[in-house]
């Protein structure tokens, strides 16, 4: 009878230090998240309300420092991906926060086509949808790992998607494009919590790996909650 006692209560002691460990992670994870969503904030309003952004578009179109920005989050997020394990969490927050900036320049348009009203109501409804779905991933016992593959599938068919109407150039296919992208980064978000959760990476908290863990999934979030917004942005409208 004493020995069952004694390992319920190591059991307890041991699901307790990993809630505990997860909450911490988590901490991290969002914390880094809001730092990057600040800084591209930031820098969009920036650029939008000064004569910078007059370095990025021209009369006809894109400069060449336009192209740049415009492209160069994505190779970043390919060589942050790929450089995990060489580079040192110094490197890697450096290149997070300067994602984070060239984020926002490269976004800083949209304060222009449209209105601050739209802007303002997009986000707000982008917060409460990623909230709402972050804390579903983080509490249900449900296991998720299925549906996040349905959903990375889902999203390759949204990139072929967008791809096949810059040549077709479709409204009603552009309609069912943000349809489908506030459907699945809604998804994937719930999938990501859930993932960063239950990794066995908690333990490496406050160590160089999982910091850099923290990094990568405040990255993941991040752009969950961008690609959202952008997708949430074009259904509700409201341009200038």
């Amino acid at each position: 009878m004493n020995i069952e006692n004694n390992y319920s209560t190591l059991e307890s002691k041991v699901l307790s230090e990993d809630k505990t460990l997860s909450k911490k992670f988590m901490a991290n994870v969002f914390i880094w998240m809001f730092a990057g969503l600040i800084i591209t904030a930031s820098v969009a309003w920036m650029f939008a309300y000064s004569s910078l952004l007059h370095l990025l578009i021209t009369e006809t179109g894109l400069s060449t420092l336009g192209w740049i920005v415009m492209f160069s989050p994505f190779v970043m997020v390919i060589f942050m991906s790929f450089g995990f394990n060489k580079m040192s969490f110094f490197a890697l927050m450096t290149l997070f926060l300067v994602y984070s900036a060239l984020m926002g320049a490269s976004l800083s348009f949209i304060l222009l086509i449209y209105t601050a009203q739209t802007i303002a109501l997009t986000f707000l409804i982008t917060a409460a949808m990623f909230g709402a779905m972050a804390i579903a991933g983080y509490t249900t016992k449900i296991d998720l790992t299925k549906f996040g593959s349905i959903m990375f599938m889902a999203l390759i068919g949204l990139v072929i998607a967008i791809v096949v109407n810059l040549f077709m150039k479709s409204s009603g296919l552009q309609w069912i494009i943000s349809c489908a992208g506030v459907l699945i980064f809604t998804g994937l978000t719930a999938w990501d919590v859930q993932r960063m959760k239950k990794a066995s990476y908690m333990e490496m908290i406050g160590t160089e790996t999982g910091n850099k863990m923290a990094l990568m999934g405040a990255l993941s979030l991040y752009l969950n909650f961008i690609n959202l917004f952008l997708f949430l942005l074009r259904l509700i409208g409201g341009r200038n």
